[in-house]
């Protein structure tokens, strides 16, 4: 009786405290399937690297066009049009850019953009949801998916609390199964490379946005350390999200990077959108300096 007091004592203390004081396995009620599905990805994509190191340019380029599509999905829908209003997507490109980015490991888009606008709400104070300046890199990197508060929707996503975006909620364990299981009809090595290798690379390119590109250095503590991080272009298949420094300064632009030498790939999907008609109230640089953005 005494031992099994102790064990609620024990439990109800550690939540209580806030995420970053845990034991690192400890999940969240509301995220408790996070970590199960970071350590299967995980586990699988090895056993895929080690039976598969060299699975020839066919499944590499499937794995590639899969993680850029998909990139594309949280970059410029839920990133830039839905987090930041910074375009206006046409609503069935907003649906198939969200189906990719739940396929690509991004979760649902109302989690996703509550948790940025709280970021940015907050940037590298003690209440920002994933700052290394306050928790360290792999609380700001992993940790924080798994044992954060759960974001507050209906106060920073009033704007999406509609059905059209709660039914992806729904559908993303199905989605991510399709994702995971998918490759396995064009053979062993694709179930691997088209599913868990994709997957760990992508979930690791968008972490590195909340980590890497928040450590510039010398900056005070609870002011944004954000900074534009070159390396990291080719990791995030040039689409634009490692110019962090850029986005922070003007979030409102629907272009990340400031000139050529800064390829943002995902600023040129949202151009053509707009010359197709599929995008539109793009937001650049002058019209945002007029209204004063």
């Amino acid at each position: 009786m005494a031992a099994e007091q102790s064990a609620r004592v024990f439990a109800s203390a550690a939540t209580a405290a806030p995420g970053w004081e845990w034991p690192w396995w400890r999940t969240t009620h509301h995220d408790r399937m996070v970590l199960p599905w970071f350590v299967l990805i995980h586990l699988t994509a090895l056993a895929g690297l080690i039976l598969f190191p060299l699975p020839g340019w066919r499944l590499l380029a499937g794995a590639f066009a899969l993680s850029w599509i998909g990139g594309i999905g949280t970059t410029v829908c839920y990133h830039r049009a839905l987090a930041h209003r910074a375009l206006k997507l046409n609503p069935w490109i907003e649906a198939v850019l969200t189906f990719f980015a739940v396929f690509n490991g991004s979760g649902q888009p109302l989690t996703w953009v509550a948790s940025h606008r709280i970021h940015h709400a907050n940037a590298d104070t003690a209440d920002d949801v994933s700052s290394p300046a306050w928790h360290g890199f792999w609380w700001a990197h992993l940790r924080w998916l798994w044992q954060a508060e759960a974001p507050a929707i209906g106060k920073f996503c009033p704007d999406m609390e509609r059905s059209s975006y709660r039914v992806w909620q729904m559908l993303q364990m199905p989605i991510l199964a399709l994702s995971f299981f998918g490759g396995a009809y064009f053979g062993l090595a694709a179930f691997f490379w088209l599913g868990a290798i994709r997957l760990v690379f992508s979930l690791h390119a968008q972490c590195f946005v909340n980590s890497v590109c928040h450590t510039e250095p010398n900056t005070p503590i609870g002011e944004d350390s954000s900074r534009n991080v070159r390396w990291l272009a080719p990791i995030h298949l040039f689409q634009g999200e490692n110019w962090h420094r850029n986005h922070h300064a003007r979030p409102a632009l629907a272009r990340l990077g400031r000139n050529w030498r800064q390829p943002d790939a995902g600023y040129g999907v949202i151009c053509l959108l707009e010359k197709l008609g599929m995008a539109s109230e793009v937001r650049r640089a002058r019209a945002v300096a007029e209204i004063g953005v």
